[in-house]
C-alpha cells in the first residue's frame, strides 16, 4: 500500500513538472497597474434617520478622487480623498482621506465587483462653525468598475464608515454613494 502512494505520488509529481513546461505567456506578463479617476458623492453625514445636527443636515454632496495600486488579480489598494462641501448646514462639511485592500468578488463581462476596507483620517467643520476637529475614520464597502475601454473604467460605488472616536462615548456613521470615472496611467 505504501509503496503505491509513492509510486502515485512520484507520477505526479513527475508529471506536474512536465505540464509546467505548458505554461502560457499570458501568465507572465506585467500585472502591475495604476488607475487614477475623479468622482462624486453624496452622504449622510450623521448616518441615521435622526441627523445629529437636525433636519437640515439629510445630506452632503461633493467631489473626490481615488488611485488603485493594482499588484496582483488577488492584490491591490486603494486610496481615496473626498470633499463634502455642497449642500452644508450651516457651515458643516467632511472630507475624507483613506487608503486600505480592495478586493475583487466576481467577474461578469467587463465589469469587476469588489469590496473594499479602509482606514484614514476624516475632517469635519461642525454646523456654525463651532469647531472643528480631525477624526479617524474606518471605511467599508464595495462596488463596481464597469470596463468601457482597455484603459477607461465607471465606477459604482456604496461606502459606510465608522467614526468611532467622534465625541465622548459617542461614534458617528456617515454612509453614502459615489459614482466616479478613471484611467488607466500603466
Amino acid at each position: 500500500m505504501t509503496r503505491c502512494a509513492v509510486v502515485f505520488f512520484l507520477l505526479c509529481f513527475v508529471s506536474s513538472i512536465a505540464a509546467g513546461a505548458q505554461a502560457s505567456e499570458s501568465a507572465t506578463g506585467r500585472q502591475f497597474s495604476i488607475t487614477g479617476g475623479g468622482a462624486a458623492s453624496v452622504f449622510r453625514p450623521g448616518g441615521g434617520s435622526h441627523p445629529v445636527w437636525g433636519t437640515g443636515t439629510n445630506y452632503l454632496a461633493g467631489v473626490g478622487t481615488y488611485v488603485d495600486f493594482h499588484f496582483t488579480h488577488w492584490v491591490q489598494v486603494e486610496g481615496e480623498a473626498r470633499w463634502l462641501r455642497f449642500h452644508e448646514y450651516a457651515g458643516e462639511h467632511q472630507d475624507n482621506y483613506l487608503i486600505g485592500p480592495k478586493v475583487p468578488v466576481m467577474q461578469l463581462g467587463g465589469a469587476q465587483v469588489y469590496g473594499k476596507a479602509l482606514i484614514g483620517l476624516g475632517k469635519m467643520t461642525f454646523p456654525n462653525h463651532v469647531g472643528y476637529g480631525t477624526f479617524t475614520a474606518l471605511a467599508f464597502g464595495g462596488g463596481t468598475d464597469y470596463k468601457l475601454s482597455r484603459k477607461v473604467t465607471v465606477r459604482g460605488d456604496f461606502e459606510f464608515q465608522d467614526w468611532p472616536n467622534f465625541l465622548p462615548g459617542q461614534a458617528m456613521r456617515p454612509w453614502g454613494l459615489t459614482a466616479g470615472m478613471a484611467y488607466r496611467v500603466f
